[in-house]
């Protein structure tokens, strides 16, 4: 009987669409960030969420480098920040000279709470930065009531948020600058890839000359500012392009992804599943996640392991900013302590769940997560 094939972690959708964006970039010669895709992916992009300018950049942590970057922050100003998040969202915090202030998530979304950064607003606090956690949104109302209150600015990092919607406005619309990525694993992806998003005439006019060498219109290689080369590709925004025009079809199969898996795995004692909604959003499952409880029978680590052996991916959950190493040695995050993070690091996984994932994938994936948990 032949071995089951290997079932990774993300299987991205790309088809013909796609290819013919691609050959439309070589026939023409336009390859690099000059070509016209570009333009039209941004003002694609940027509408769909509903916004006036969009900025393609080179990755989503690009992105929060830029939007960080553009805010005008001073050393001793502070930015909160989710703890359970990437680090890029903390690295973008420092780069810009600011201080990164974690606060905790809630328990059952994943999300930062406006109640947890309420508490940590101090004079000093210059923004806040809600990052949509593993496809359910922050209570943006919320975050957006205590930035009115406190004058402060709103960084939306939408990376893992495309097609999602809070109380039905568009993830991304929310921060005075929103950022997004096109990383395989995302609704639209470009390969590598991201966006920054933003009502603001002067921001965005800020946000494309940082991204582009602060190159000047009248003397190209005469600088007064320092920016980066973190410009995107005609190819990557022809494939962006046609992406956008599947992410409908997108946004319902993960939905499908979601509403499967939670069929399959619902009644497993001790593991917590994903909220199929709040009060505010349907989750869009941009991967689905499970929990184990400290009784599973299994750690994270050891059900993993034992998937890998059986040629099934996964990935263990963000490990909390008030832990990462190397800010412990920069003297960051001195006593700060998150439990509900720290318990969704060490006890999380998520399992297949990329759009080009069968059904019949996730029922074997399911059948074995059974088995080795029963």
């Amino acid at each position: 009987m032949p071995a089951e094939p290997p079932i990774p972690v993300n299987i991205p959708v790309l088809g013909a669409p796609e290819a013919a964006r691609l050959a439309e970039c070589i026939e023409t010669g336009w390859i690099s960030s000059e070509g016209p895709f570009v333009a039209r992916f941004e003002q694609a992009m940027a509408a769909r969420v509903g916004r006036w300018h969009g900025v393609a950049v080179s990755n989503g942590s690009a992105a929060l480098d830029l939007a960080l970057a553009v805010l005008g922050l001073k050393p001793g100003d502070e930015v909160i920040i989710p703890t359970f998040t990437i680090i890029s969202c903390a690295t973008a915090v420092l780069r810009a000279g600011a201080n990164p202030v974690a606060v905790d998530c809630d328990a059952s979304s994943w999300n930062m709470t406006a109640e947890a950064v309420a508490a940590a607003i101090t004079p000093r606090t210059r923004a806040i930065m809600a990052v949509h956690i593993y496809g359910l949104p922050v209570d943006m109302d919320a975050i957006l009531d205590l930035a009115r209150k406190h004058r402060l600015v709103v960084v939306e990092d939408a990376a893992e948020a495309i097609g999602l919607a809070c109380r039905g406005r568009a993830c991304g619309s929310f921060g005075d600058v929103s950022t997004f990525s096109f990383y395989p694993n995302k609704l639209v992806t470009t390969g590598e890839g991201g966006m920054v998003l933003t009502d603001d005439d002067s921001l965005a006019a800020k946000l494309r000359s940082a991204r582009n060498l602060c190159f000047q219109p009248e003397r190209r290689f005469v600088h007064d500012e320092l920016g980066w080369n973190f410009r995107l590709t005609n190819l990557q925004a022809g494939l962006g392009l046609a992406q956008l025009e599947r992410l409908e079809t997108s946004i319902r199969r993960k939905r499908e992804i979601g509403a499967l898996y939670q069929r399959l795995l619902t009644g497993l004692p001790r593991v917590q599943l994903p909220l199929p909604a709040t009060a505010y959003a349907d989750n869009i499952y941009w991967v689905f996640g499970l929990v184990l409880g400290p009784e599973a029978g299994l750690s994270a680590q050891a059900l993993a392991a034992a998937l890998a052996k059986r040629k099934i991916g996964t990935r263990p959950f963000f490990w909390p900013m008030h832990e990462q190493p190397v800010f412990r040695r920069m003297g960051l995050f001195p006593g700060v302590s998150c439990p509900n993070a720290e318990r969704l690091a060490r006890h999380g996984l998520y399992l297949p769940s990329g759009l080009g994932t069968t059904d019949e994938q996730i029922e074997h994936v399911s059948t074995i997560v059974r088995d080795l948990l029963a």
